[in-house]
């Protein structure tokens, strides 16, 4: 299971006013949450969000391709869409399902960097030290004391 559900914690803050329960309105910073789901996207956000889930690895640059945009109109399309940076939110899912590789599987963090969209293994090592302020074995050898 994930650590962390990403797409989850992506939410819209629109700064609406609320209807308190006594029937009076105020004004708050951010709407309460609401998780993003394909069905609430544009058509082309929505299939991006199950393309990258789908565990495929793709870049920016390939997703445009597949949607006949520009990397950069497609970036702007999903902030908008999201409030999210389209980068963060793969580079998130990547890390993941790194994650969810190095606690369920066997193998080696090489193998691990590469199957998640990594060229190098060593910048892997350090967005993921990043994003879990751990390196991926300790990551792995943590996990394995917490399954006993």
């Amino acid at each position: 299971m994930r650590a962390l559900n990403f797409r989850a914690s992506l939410v819209r803050g629109n700064g609406a006013n609320v209807t308190t329960p006594d029937g009076g309105m105020r004004h708050t910073a951010a709407a309460p949450p609401h998780p993003l789901t394909p069905a609430m996207l544009e058509g082309r956000v929505g299939k991006i969000l199950r393309m990258v889930e789908s565990g495929t690895t793709f870049t920016i640059r390939d997703l445009a391709l597949e949607f006949n945009l520009s990397p950069s109109y497609l970036q702007r399309l999903f902030k908008h869409q999201t409030g999210v940076c389209m980068g963060e939110w793969i580079n998130e899912q990547r890390l993941q399902r790194a994650a969810h590789l190095l606690a369920n599987s066997y193998l080696s963090v090489k193998e691990i960097a590469h199957n998640v969209g990594y060229e190098h293994a060593s910048s892997f090592i350090r967005a993921f030290e990043r994003r879990f302020t751990q390196a991926p074995a300790r990551y792995r050898k943590q996990t394995d004391y917490t399954k006993c």
